[in-house]
């Protein structure tokens, strides 16, 4: 079933302490965003590409844009105050039964998990990618522990997260009117007290947010060049 994905790009990206957007950090000589962009330009089964920017860089990325011949971004709509704001603007750009939300500095994501997200937002109607946690989590006041967490039922909640485009909408509006503020997307779903699907995905699947991250991002690209080169 083809699918748009709504990519909110319009973060400061201050913990990078990068100076710029971290959008446009290069990575193996491309900006990050380009690589997030081509997952997506590649899927046969993506229809659009809603990008959500900052308006003051539209002109980086339209240049982006043609240099790469990126086909698949429909629009570029400008971001809000926050991101859920900013999400908000894109998913009213779309026209699919089927939408994801996507972090533009997630460029790891694979096709195949994209695939079974979209499959179980068709079936559960919102779904999202996420991991089983691996440490020890410790709940703690003043620097002391208070509890530690049973961590069986505990996940790392990723991104891509997929919906139908009437539910997240609704989600959206319903968060508004409440003023509920959701730590991701699958939240304002929850808050409405919709079940969301856990699909699971894959530990490289790394979000860019500090400069230690990069380093992450670099061994991830020489693991999955050694791959190829087998």
């Amino acid at each position: 079933m083809d699918y748009q994905v709504v990519i909110p790009a319009a973060g400061s990206g201050k913990r990078m302490n990068a100076g710029k957007n971290k959008q446009f950090i290069l990575l193996k000589g491309k900006p990050v965003i380009v690589h997030t962009l081509t997952v997506f330009e590649q899927d046969p089964a993506c229809s659009g590409i809603i990008l959500v920017i900052n308006e003051k860089e539209k002109g980086d990325f339209l240049k982006l844009i043609e240099l790469y011949h990126f086909k698949k971004v429909k629009q570029l709509v400008a971001g809000g105050a926050e991101r859920q704001e900013s999400v908000y603007n894109g998913l009213k750009a779309c026209d699919s039964d089927i939408v994801l939300v996507h972090d533009g500095a997630r460029p790891f994501i694979r096709q195949s998990h994209i695939r079974d997200l979209v499959l179980s937002a068709q079936e559960a109607d919102a779904a999202t990618i996420a991991v089983p946690v691996k440490d020890t989590i410790k709940k703690a006041e003043n620097l002391q522990v208070v509890e530690t967490i049973e961590r069986s039922s505990l996940w790392l909640v990723q991104t891509p997260q997929a919906f139908r485009l009437s539910l997240i909408l609704s989600a959206h509006e319903h968060a508004v009117k409440h003023q509920f503020a959701g730590t991701d997307d699958a939240s304002l779903v929850e808050f409405m007290k919709h079940r969301v699907k856990i699909v699971y995905g894959d530990y490289t699947n790394i979000k860019l947010t500090t400069p230690d991250d990069l380093l992450f991002a670099k061994a991830i690209m020489e693991s999955e060049r050694g791959k190829s080169d087998d």
